[in-house]
């Protein structure tokens, strides 16, 4: 017999964060100080001692490191062995391939290296490289999750190819977060495969990146999930404010990927606040906005900043899921800017002096706790479908079981359409169909899945079927 009504407009966080199919919600997130969702999932042992192994000290000789270069602009010495952006692309390479000697041939490291044609902000044909780090997946390993930095680095002036450009929070902190990830995750084994990638290019027009992208869009590679550190080194403001306990998680609505018609449908639904970035971002919210990571989530429904973009752009474009990590209030002051010192003593330019390293690893900590619980729980539900054939007050929901070998069932998840988090969890078994005694029209639906660890994947967002 199908629950009535009352009963599933009583039924609130059944299944949220449990090993079994039902168990209630965590406390609140001491980061947050805010009531966490009805979805979200408390850390597991393995990943708190995962995140205990992110270091601080690492993170900042890492940022230090990369400074020492000088500049790393796209268009500098790739030669000299202690100045510009080859020097510090061989010294990443190195860095990550000893950590993936730890791995027992688990990880490996590429140079990812094409030539750019000349371009707006490219003079002359020039070689971009990413240096990529892929620890392969032990039980589904064509499931990929991304995360990524920028290790190219500019002044004021973006052609100036030349002058000191330190660039330690516009992006090698960014990079320091990808580094230790992948140092930290080297010696495990995750169920799915994670990409560690340090990108040129970004502040030429994403030129890294976008290779990157369209070599898993052109491989037909199953992207689930991508991030992308930029500017993430630093809890001050340009006024001098301090939020060391925020971060910024920017996820576009209506995807860039969609066809006119697409987004018609999806604004004809009111699906705007449930893109596959948006689930995602949701996602970040569940599993790392707590007391483990120490950091608060304040997920911005926008692709990203006014007048910029980040490295998470050419993803969404191919249609994968994917939103960008930034500081909570960026210091102008000191971003691009050129390396001085005025008579008072006032220094200006991206220096390490300027960053809050014990900042960036609880960053660190709040990407290591979303990539491990996506590479461990099941994928996102495959073609998820709200049947709109018949007008009644209930709701039909399909979906394809997906071929995780630990997949325990499924959840639907609700929330009324005035609300930005999933509200109520639903467990309905290991089954691909399920009718809710709701309206459709009332309220927005959503399926995940869940491993028999307890672990629960990102929500579907199901489209309508006749």
């Amino acid at each position: 017999m199908r629950p009535s009504r009352r009963s599933v407009l009583t039924a609130t966080v059944a299944g949220a964060g449990a090993t079994a199919l039902g168990a209630s919600a965590p406390a609140a997130a001491a980061g947050g100080g805010t009531r966490p969702p009805a979805t979200a999932q408390p850390p597991t042992r393995e990943l708190r001692s995962l995140l205990r192994e992110i270091d601080r000290d690492r993170i900042e000789a890492t940022v230090r490191k990369l400074v020492s270069f000088g500049t790393r602009h796209t268009l500098s010495s790739q030669d000299d062995p202690v100045r510009g952006i080859g020097a510090a692309r061989d010294w990443i390479a190195a860095e990550l391939r000893s950590y993936a000697a730890a791995s027992a041939g688990r990880m490996t490291v590429q140079l990812q290296s094409y030539v750019q044609e000349p371009a707006s902000r490219i003079p002359t044909a020039t070689r971009i490289t990413n240096v990529v780090a892929t620890l392969r997946g032990a039980v589904t390993p064509e499931r990929v999750y991304v995360v990524s930095g920028h290790y190219d680095s500019r002044v004021t002036d973006v052609m100036d190819a030349t002058s000191d450009a330190p660039g330690a929070d516009d992006d090698a902190s960014g990079v320091a977060v990808a580094l230790e990830l992948a140092r930290v995750m080297a010696r495990r084994r995750p169920a799915s495969t994670i990409v560690f990638a340090a990108v040129a290019g970004e502040e030429q027009g994403l030129c890294g990146a976008t290779h990157m992208a369209e070599l898993f869009k052109s491989a037909g590679a199953d992207v689930q999930g991508m991030f992308t550190n930029d500017i993430v080194g630093s809890s001050t403001a340009d006024d001098g404010t301090r939020d060391p306990y925020t971060i910024r998680l920017f996820a576009e609505g209506v995807p860039s990927s969609e066809t006119p018609e697409q987004a018609a449908t999806r604004r004809s639904v009111g699906g705007e606040n449930d893109s596959p970035a948006r689930q995602l971002a949701r996602f970040v919210r569940d599993v790392a906005d707590n007391d483990a990571t120490g950091l608060h989530i304040r997920v911005v429904h926008r692709r990203d900043r006014y007048r910029r973009g980040g490295d998470h752009i050419p993803f969404l474009e191919r249609a994968y899921p994917a939103a960008r990590f930034t500081e909570p209030a960026e210091d102008f002051a000191h971003q691009h800017q050129d390396v001085r010192v005025d008579a008072d003593g006032t220094q200006y330019g991206d220096l390490p002096e300027f960053c809050d390293f014990g900042y960036v690893e609880r960053v660190a900590k709040v990407n290591a706790a979303a990539l491990w619980t996506l590479a461990q729980a099941p994928g996102t539900p495959r073609g998820a479908k709200i049947l709109t054939s018949a007008l009644t007050n209930s709701t039909q929901l399909t979906w394809t079981r997906g071929p995780e070998p630990d997949l325990a069932g499924y959840e639907v998840l609700w929330r009324e359409t005035t609300a930005s988090e999933w509200t109520h969890v639903i467990p309905v078994g290991d089954t691909t169909a399920h009718e809710v005694d709701l309206s459709k029209d009332n309220v927005f639906f959503g399926v995940r899945a869940v491993g028999r660890s307890g672990l629960r994947s990102p929500a579907a967002f199901p489209d309508p079927s006749a």
